[in-house]
């Protein structure tokens, strides 16, 4: 059974529900999502030991901070850095309670970017085809379009980008993955 909603202002083609079983065999991403309201936090050279991310992302969760994607980086010397995205309204709370954490925790720096987007491709068919995340990487690319952080599911793959970019990736993603021919 495949279900159409529609909008109730137009007569225009709606969202398809599929099975899953269905979706597979003909898309394996059914879509790209853009999302410019997204600001970077990173966190340089924390120590690597038990209860820091716990300290950091607790003390935002207490706040009422959504964090979306969190990206902790290979070790080094005993450090790492610790990356993660907000809401651009979270980012002034967000930076003063970070960087009290910081002091906390001896770690180095903290930076911010609230420059940046996040661009993201679904479908069901990625969780039984490699090489999906792949394919975004490389169209990316094509456009020249760094990607600054990666945050992957069975179901999804996003990226922060630099927010001027953001509609060069959605159109290039629409086209790479045939989802501009419907």
């Amino acid at each position: 059974m495949v279900l159409e909603v529609r909008s109730s202002f137009n007569n225009n083609t709606g969202t398809l529900v599929k099975e899953v079983t269905e979706m597979e065999k003909t898309m394996i991403v059914s879509g790209v999502a853009g999302d410019r309201n997204t600001a970077r936090i990173a966190v340089h050279d924390v120590p690597d030991r038990p209860g820091i991310a716990k300290a950091l992302f607790t003390a935002l969760a207490n706040e009422g901070i959504n964090v979306d994607m969190i990206v902790q980086s290979a070790m080094r010397d005993g450090v790492n850095d610790i990356a993660f995205t907000i809401s651009n309204n979270d980012l002034q709370r967000a930076l003063e309670i970070t960087e009290k954490v910081q002091e906390g925790i001896g770690a180095r720096a903290v930076t911010y970017n609230e420059n940046v987007a996040k661009v993201s491709i679904v479908g069901a068919g990625m969780i039984t085809n490699p090489g999906v995340a792949a394919d975004m990487f490389a169209c990316l690319a094509d456009e020249g379009i760094n990607i600054q952080m990666i945050s992957t599911s069975e179901i999804k793959v996003s990226c922060v980008i630099d927010a001027e970019q953001l509609d060069t990736a959605i159109r290039s993603l629409h086209r790479h993955f045939g989802l501009d021919e419907e």
